[in-house]
């Protein structure tokens, strides 16, 4: 393995270790810290660099993965209006689609949905997931649904995909 193929691997491992730290930080306390989405978009910039350099990656697909990530700024943000994702959710969201591109952008947001949903019916049926707004068995299903979902573990669930998927290839 080359030295900058190594590098691409060490920022895989770096994007990972971000998404794990930002969806732990997000079930203790429904926020993900702006550092987070910002060193995702820094590891991207290494790692995209490297596979230039090493003649793996296009410079094309980079600014096509760049324009990924607006796209799905920009819906993370209407999302964010309309109040179904907090603002740090479509921060991270955005920042790891960077890494998706445009061939696995879909692929990605479908794994990160579909653990979303996962995580909602969990809240639905009772766990105990993000802020407690009753004591547990008190709560009624609208005061669960209040409480919001922390989305951090289902973008960590669909980036954690997307690692493995780009280190495997």
């Amino acid at each position: 393995m080359s030295l900058l193929a190594t590098l691409q691997l060490v920022c895989l491992l770096a994007f990972v270790a971000l998404l794990l730290a930002a969806a732990w930080q997000d079930l203790r306390t429904m926020r993900i810290a702006d550092f987070h989405s910002l060193t995702v978009v820094v590891v991207y910039g290494v790692w995209a660099v490297a596979g230039i350099v090493a003649d793996t990656l296009a410079l094309s697909a980079v600014a096509l993965a760049a324009g990924c990530a607006v796209a799905v700024f920009a819906l993370g943000a209407f999302a964010f209006a309309a109040g179904a994702l907090g603002g740090g959710d479509v921060k991270l969201l955005a920042a790891s689609s960077l890494f998706a591109g445009p061939a696995l952008v879909i692929d990605f947001l479908a794994i990160t949905a579909l653990a979303g949903g996962l995580l909602g019916v969990a809240v639905l049926v009772g766990a105990r997931i993000g802020r407690a707004t009753a004591p547990a068995g008190q709560a009624s299903v609208r005061t669960r649904l209040r409480g919001g979902v922390p989305y951090g573990p289902a973008i960590a669930a669909g980036g954690l995909w997307l690692a493995a998927t780009l280190a495997a290839s």
